[in-house]
C-alpha cells in the first residue's frame, strides 16, 4: 500500500518556526514531483510548495515565499517543509502529496496524498 505520512504539526505562536516532514512508503517515488498543500477551516485546499525529483526547481505560493522552504531527502523518500515567521493565517491542516506522472504542480490533482497534520498559529 502506498502511504504518505506527515508529522511535525503543532501549536505555536506567531513568529515561531515549525518543520513538517512527510515520509513515503509502498513504492519508490523516484521521478516524482512532491509537494505540500494546506486547507484552513472553511477554505478549499490550496497549494503551498512543491519540489521536482532533481530538486533543481522548487515552487512556492506567493503567501509563503521567503518564509517556507521545501527540501527532499532521496535516501529516505522524505520531503520537509521548514516554516518560519509563522502567521495566524498559516493555520491549516497541511497535506503531503506526490505524483510520479508530473502534475501541474500548483493544482490539487496529485496521485497520492497523506492524511494531514494540523498546524495552529496563535497571535
Amino acid at each position: 500500500q502506498v502511504q504518505l505520512v506527515e508529522s511535525g504539526g503543532g501549536l505555536v505562536q506567531a513568529g515561531d518556526s515549525l518543520r513538517l516532514s512527510c515520509t513515503a512508503s509502498g513504492r519508490s517515488f523516484s521521478g516524482s514531483v512532491m509537494g505540500w498543500f494546506r486547507q484552513a477551516p472553511g477554505e478549499q485546499r490550496g497549494f503551498v510548495a512543491a519540489i521536482t525529483w532533481t530538486g533543481r526547481t522548487t515552487y512556492y505560493a506567493d503567501s509563503v515565499k521567503g518564509r517556507f522552504t521545501i527540501s527532499r531527502d532521496y535516501a529516505k523518500n522524505t520531503i520537509s517543509l521548514q516554516m518560519t515567521s509563522l502567521k495566524p493565517e498559516d493555520t491549516a491542516i497541511y497535506y503531503c502529496a506526490a505524483d510520479p506522472d508530473g502534475p501541474s504542480v500548483r493544482s490539487a490533482q496529485y496521485a497520492y496524498w497523506g492524511r494531514g497534520t494540523q498546524v495552529t498559529v496563535s497571535s
